[in-house]
């Protein structure tokens, strides 16, 4: 029997198993074990992000925004650069299908060669919504919606070394270093780090500042105030995520018109305080 796509990606949701390690425990530890899931956190986080990013829609999986120069693609809208016209924002796409491959991952062969988007505007990308490619493009994606979560949460285990490594002095690296373990000792705090640091990045690169502020996870974690981990932690998350963005748009370039973005990101940053 076959099933109409949107069935389908219900169905491949409420039995997907994320492809991070599975267990109990909901958190890494300061040892290195890894961040660890159990089957309904892992499942709760993917519907989540894709929720975040694409309104939960099949049709959401491949956008090009107004206003950007690269189309945003999968449950994280993953960036994907032109060839020749790289921006300031890490790309994520070319590193999803490296990481899908090395899964075995049943690809696109175009997806699997390309050197870059293949369209080269956003005029071009929009009026091919409904071409064979486009199609083939979203049935993939809506159809790997678990190895895009691994692939989220593989970028959040190594995002705590390169966060440090960028950090100067003792002291923001100890704070670095305990807020990330205190917001992933619970199940709120775990979501919100992944979801963050697919949402903004670690925060690593220097392009990605205006004014000389950031706003990558790093930069979350360093202007969160003291808390006690649990609620607290994911409450003061969320109001650092929300200082950090609004100094975002305030240094942002005025022809990049980030203010119209205000009101979706502070939504995504009260989501921090619910959780999943």
């Amino acid at each position: 029997m076959r099933f109409p796509l949107s069935c389908l990606v219900l169905l491949l949701l409420s039995t997907f198993a994320g492809c991070a390690s599975l267990d109990s425990s909901p958190s890494p530890s300061p040892g290195g074990a890894g961040i660890q899931l159990n089957d309904a956190d892992a499942a709760a986080i993917g519907r989540k992000i894709w929720q975040n990013e694409c309104g939960g829609t099949v049709e959401g999986l491949t956008s090009w925004n107004a206003g950007e120069d690269f189309p945003s693609l999968g449950i994280g809208h993953f960036i994907w650069y032109v060839p020749g016209r790289p921006g300031p924002f890490q790309e994520s796409f070319p590193p999803l299908i490296a990481y899908m491959k090395q899964r075995n991952a049943p690809l696109p062969a175009w997806v699997a060669e390309a050197a870059g988007c293949p369209w080269s505007s956003r005029a071009q990308f929009l009026q091919e919504q409904n071409s064979p490619r486009m199609k083939e493009l979203r049935q993939f994606l809506a159809n790997s919606v678990s190895l895009q979560t691994g692939f989220i949460v593989q970028r959040l285990e190594q995002a705590l070394p390169k966060m440090q490594a960028v950090t100067s002095g003792e002291a923001d690296k100890s704070r670095l270093r305990d807020n990330f373990y205190k917001m992933a000792g619970s199940r709120n705090g775990l979501y919100a780090l992944i979801d963050y640091v697919n949402f903004k990045g670690e925060g690593v690169k220097p392009e990605e500042k205006y004014n000389g502020h950031g706003w990558g996870l790093r930069d979350v974690l360093l202007e969160m105030g003291p808390s006690e981990g649990g609620q607290a932690s994911s409450n003061e998350f969320s109001e650092a995520a929300r200082r950090v963005l609004q100094r975002r748009i305030k240094n942002s370039p005025a022809d990049r018109g980030e203010s119209r973005w205000s009101a979706g990101w502070m939504n995504r940053c009260e989501s921090y305080k619910h959780g999943i």
